[in-house]
């Protein structure tokens, strides 16, 4: 039970945080939560189901490949775990009448995020203990979060928009983008020091995030 609480916390611990920057019009609580189970579950079962399909289609065993861990980054992981996370929000999310202005992008965005993560994170924290978990609290997790605010950015703005699907593709495309180079850099660490470069894009994916929010906020529609 302690490390199941110590893998969800830092997944509160930025729903939190996100709720709390949410300040001129809050979402319903009901719908927040149903992103969260939705990103938990739903994005699972399509992430793993995926997984089975291009390990079937295109199989890369070879771990000292920088080419085939570059295609698993990108073309497998990135682009099926944001796939995954996009299709509840376009399709679930943007659908309802709550989702009122651009914030509301980033809110579910990183609800569904941290719904996906807070999965993730307990298999991972379950299997490898304590250090896992604080590792994680301070990487993946927050690096989901990231890509979250990144989709959520784009996928608000679309709502609002004539050209709505070049602007949530875009958003897909951005989280796919920060997930795969984070994700390359640390499938390549048989280069040593590579992984440096993982912490760098998760430390731009941040700042990033910072400013959509700041901006979303400051153009929010029920603003005084």
């Amino acid at each position: 039970m302690n490390l199941f609480l110590v893998a969800v916390a830092p997944v509160f611990v930025i729903i939190l945080y996100i709720y709390f920057k949410d300040k001129y019009e809050k979402e319903p609580k009901h719908l927040l939560v149903y992103n969260f189970i939705l990103g938990a579950i739903v994005s699972i079962i399509i992430t793993s189901i995926l997984y089975y399909v291009f390990d079937f289609v295109l199989p890369l065993p070879n771990k000292t490949s920088v080419f085939q861990q570059f295609l698993k980054a990108f073309f497998v992981v990135g682009l099926i775990e944001e796939f995954s996370k996009y299709v509840i929000i376009r399709y679930y999310s943007q659908t309802k009448n709550a989702f009122n202005e651009p914030f509301d992008g980033i809110v579910y965005a990183v609800m569904v995020s941290m719904g996906f993560a807070a999965t993730e994170n307990i298999f991972y924290v379950l299997e490898g203990g304590y250090q896992t978990a604080l590792l994680r609290a301070f990487t993946a997790v927050p690096a989901h979060a990231t890509f979250g605010v990144l989709m959520g950015y784009f996928m608000g703005k679309a709502k609002f928009a004539k050209n709505r699907i070049i602007l949530n593709l875009f958003g897909l495309f951005l989280a796919i983008v920060f997930h795969g180079t984070y994700d390359f850099f640390l499938f390549i660490d048989f280069i040593p020091g590579i992984w440096v470069g993982a912490f760098l894009s998760l430390f731009v994916g941040i700042m990033l995030s910072r400013k959509a929010i700041k901006k979303h906020q400051e153009n929010s529609l029920f603003k005084t």
